[in-house]
């Protein structure tokens, strides 16, 4: 049979028993994630029933909108641990961050060490209005401080769907990706599943990430992928095993 006639696989199937998810915010009362430690523990074991072996939590941090601090997140991650052992929960997280990138952030990464994914490697968004100015500064700058920036889903940027080119021009300005796994099944709607689709195809893609805020993100593990490139899916997921702890 044909491969693109047999039925497209559930989006929880796609991750191995190693997958470490790099990009959720379950730290309770921190950001727009886990309110409470509750959900905090209902979301964890949730991350345990579609496979996701490890994970790095990334709260917030935009000094306008979120004004967390590395020192914060990682108080919160260990009382967070605390709690959730209390609970019999013992599956191995991290803390992280997710950096708003604004002139803020522009000043605050040149004068205060951020708090990575893995090494140097820092995980990084943008409005979903409009670019930063400044943005190819902003990621030149970060590089000479010593940082590798990660985009968190670059798909859900429609300021860049009607000029594919700027895509090719982020990564080339040293920029990695990382696609949001919702986007594969539709979850933001057509046109962000089209553009993962592309970015995809054309291997720009180099890690993905959960971005669990709620129940209903957890839920749409559950629905079946909508992209065809599933060969370069599941590449970029085996990915995530670089940041296994």
């Amino acid at each position: 049979m044909l491969s693109f006639l047999k039925p497209k696989p559930y989006l929880k199937d796609l991750l191995s028993d190693d997958y470490v998810d790099i990009h959720s915010h379950l730290l309770p009362g921190i950001d727009d994630g886990a309110k409470t430690i509750s959900d905090t523990i209902r979301l964890t074991k949730a991350f345990e029933t579609i496979g996701i072996s490890q994970f790095i939590t990334t709260p917030h941090i935009s000094h306008y909108i979120w004004d967390n601090s590395p020192q914060a997140i990682l108080a919160n991650h260990k009382t967070t641990t605390i709690l959730l052992s209390e609970s019999n929960i013992k599956k191995p997280f991290q803390a992280a961050a997710e950096y708003f990138m604004d002139d803020w952030f522009e000043k605050h990464f040149k004068a205060e060490k951020l708090l990575t994914l893995k090494d140097n490697y820092v995980l990084v968004e943008m409005s979903y209005m409009n670019a930063p100015i400044q943005l190819y500064k902003i990621l030149f700058d970060l590089q000479v401080a010593g940082y590798i920036p990660v985009l968190a889903h670059p798909e859900r940027y429609l300021f860049y769907h009607k000029n594919f080119n700027e895509y090719e021009k982020l990564k080339k300005a040293g920029c990695l990706f990382q696609l949001n796994l919702l986007a594969v099944v539709g979850y933001y709607g057509g046109e962000i599943t089209k553009i993962s689709e592309q970015l995809l195809k054309k291997g720009m893609y180099d890690f993905v990430g959960s971005d669990v805020h709620h129940n209903n993100h957890i839920a749409a593990f559950e629905q079946k992928i909508k992209v065809n490139s599933l060969t370069s899916l599941k590449e970029i997921i085996s990915n995530n095993h670089f940041f296994k702890f």
